[in-house]
C-alpha cells in the first residue's frame, strides 16, 4: 500500500518540464538534478514533496524526449507513483524499467493536496480526502514483481530473467 498527498498537474507535462532544460549539465548529478524536478510546472514542487508523495496528472504526462532522467529524478524526489488519464508510451516502460509504478486512471477528481492510498495489486487508488474510490487497470504480475524489486536492472540481478 502506498500513502501520500497528491500533486496535481494539468495535461501534457514534458520531460522537459520535468527536467527544466537549462539543468542539462547536472544530468551527471542526479541528486542535485531532483532538486529542480517541475520547477518550471511547479517553482515549489520540490521542496514540497516528500516521501511517499504522489504527483496526478491529466493527459500526456511526460511527452517529449525518450531521457531516463526524467522518471528517475522524479523518484529520487521522493514520489512513489505517477497517476494520469495518459502518458506517453516511452516515459511508461522508462518509469517502470526504473520502479516508478505510472497508473493509468481518471484523474479529474482528485485534488492538489489529497491525501491517498494506493494498492497496486488490487488496481484501486482511495481518496482519503473525499472518500472516492478510484480504479486503474490490474498491472501485469511481472510488472509488479520488477516495481516490487525497484525496477528491471534490479530485478534482473536478483532473479536473472523473467521468472513467473
Amino acid at each position: 500500500m502506498l500513502k501520500g498527498r497528491a500533486f496535481k498537474f494539468g495535461d501534457n507535462i514534458s520531460t522537459d518540464h520535468i527536467i527544466p532544460g537549462r539543468f542539462a549539465p547536472l544530468r551527471s548529478n542526479l541528486p542535485e538534478l531532483a532538486k529542480h524536478v517541475l520547477e518550471d510546472a511547479d517553482p515549489t514542487f520540490a521542496s514540497r514533496v516528500k516521501k511517499g508523495d504522489f504527483i496526478v496528472a491529466g493527459s500526456n504526462f511526460g511527452l517529449g524526449s525518450s531521457r531516463e532522467h526524467a522518471p528517475l529524478v522524479i523518484k529520487m524526489a521522493g514520489v512513489s507513483a505517477v497517476l494520469a488519464k495518459s502518458v506517453a508510451r516511452i516515459f511508461f516502460r522508462n518509469a517502470i524499467n526504473l520502479g516508478l509504478p505510472v497508473l493509468i486512471c481518471d484523474t479529474d477528481g482528485i485534488n492538489d493536496g489529497d491525501e491517498l492510498e494506493v494498492d497496486l495489486a488490487k488496481g484501486t487508488v482511495y481518496d482519503k480526502t473525499n472518500g472516492q474510490q478510484l480504479t486503474f487497470g490490474k498491472l501485469p504480475e511481472v510488472m509488479l514483481k520488477i516495481l516490487g524489486e525497484g525496477g528491471l536492472l534490479p530485478y534482473i540481478r536478483k532473479h536473472g530473467d523473467f521468472k513467473l
